[in-house]
């Protein structure tokens, strides 16, 4: 929208053009995005408060948790307003990218609203059957996934190994297998942060170092950038500097904006985090942590980092896979691999203090995503 209205009023006042550049709108979606944020917690939590909008803790889960039934749940649903508006701010508004991953992550962020509410309405920690649940993600990344692909003739269906160059090793899948697994990697990001999500501050801070990570990725991605260079009769001009080229990533017209996006959800995030942090505030709910990560789910299909996102969201991988490992090795064996799943409440059961695990879980996503980051040079 900024985008837009700055474009029609720059002829007038020519410093308006810093607008055309992604890294100053970057920059502002960031910071639109924590004055929101930091502006309407405090408003929103005494909402919370006055109507009684409190946590419900689980039967079997660690007996410290006890103590925070009751706090003020449902703040996701402000982290998503944050990061939402300055998106539609400062992004560009025709860019499909754009709307696209802003779609995902408002209708996860209404089936976790409802999931949310049965938790509430009914007093228990069930909310929505896991079908229920999943059947709604599954149609609702479907849509968007196929809408995607007949507005974007030319979406790249192939797949990137992480350390390889894109020039030496690419897999091209088919459309019948490709789009099943864009799907399993929304949906599975969304429910991995979903379980992440279980002590102050423990999502959100590997949700922001995964947005960061993207956003780098993203403005890789897209951006070609005008240098200035001296012609051969003397003159100055400019040449193209394509950073995806240089890098040797796949080249995605448009990814660019997604550092936009990417930026709000930091923005949000910090926001969040001043109130969610030990001991918390307000508590995100499912509304927030499915709408995040499938925001997170999102950038890595966009950006063509599918494969490299497993490092990237390599500790919300850790969390979903200890959950699965429990599960069926206690069906099979009848015996449990963790004290209990996910694997933050083992390190509970350890002995372990709840900021001790969530600061030693942000440093494993901290060190994941420079090993990631770090595949750009290796290329």
């Amino acid at each position: 929208m900024m985008v837009w209205l700055m474009n029609e009023l720059r002829e007038y006042f020519p410093p308006l053009r810093v607008f055309r550049y992604v890294s100053f709108r970057v920059i502002a979606a960031m910071l639109t995005a924590l004055v929101i944020s930091f502006v309407l917690h405090p408003w929103f939590i005494r909402r919370l408060q006055s109507r009684q909008i409190g946590q419900v803790i689980r039967d079997d889960g660690p007996e410290g948790h006890f103590s925070k039934a009751g706090t003020p749940t449902m703040g996701g649903s402000l982290v998503v307003f944050s990061l939402v508006v300055p998106t539609i701010l400062w992004a560009e508004p025709t860019n499909l990218y754009v709307w696209a991953a802003l779609t995902v992550t408002v209708a996860y962020a209404v089936v976790g609203f409802v999931d949310d509410y049965l938790k509430l309405r009914y007093k228990n920690s069930k909310g929505l059957s896991e079908k229920g649940k999943l059947l709604c993600q599954f149609g609702i990344s479907a849509l968007v996934v196929f809408a995607l692909f007949r507005e974007e003739a030319g979406f790249d269906r192939t797949l990137y190994l992480p350390f390889v160059s894109a020039e030496k090793f690419a897999l091209e899948l088919p459309l019948w297998l490709f789009i099943p697994f864009t799907l399993v990697a929304i949906v599975g990001y969304s429910n991995a942060v979903n379980l992440t999500d279980g002590l102050d501050g423990l999502a959100i801070g590997p949700v922001m170092v995964a947005a960061l990570t993207f956003l780098i990725l993203a403005y890789s991605a897209g951006t070609v950038l005008q240098l200035p260079t001296t012609l051969p009769d003397g003159s100055t001009g400019y040449h193209a500097f394509n950073i995806a080229e240089y890098l040797r990533l796949p080249f995605v017209p448009g990814a660019q904006e997604l550092a936009v996006f990417a930026a709000a959800i930091i923005g949000a995030g910090i926001g969040f985090l001043w109130f969610n942090t030990f001991p918390a505030q307000v508590f995100m709910g499912d509304v927030g942590s499915l709408a995040l990560g499938g925001a997170i789910g999102m950038l890595a299909v966009l950006t063509k980092n599918e494969l490299l996102s497993l490092i990237i969201c390599g500790l919300f991988v850790i969390e979903a896979l200890s959950v699965v490992i429990q599960r069926y090795s206690f069906r099979w064996t009848g015996k449990r691999v963790f004290k209990m799943a996910p694997i933050h409440h083992h390190f509970e059961k350890l002995g372990w203090q709840e900021p001790k695990i969530v600061v030693r879980f942000w440093v494993v996503s901290v060190m994941l995503a420079l090993i990631a980051l770090a595949s750009l040079k290796v290329r």
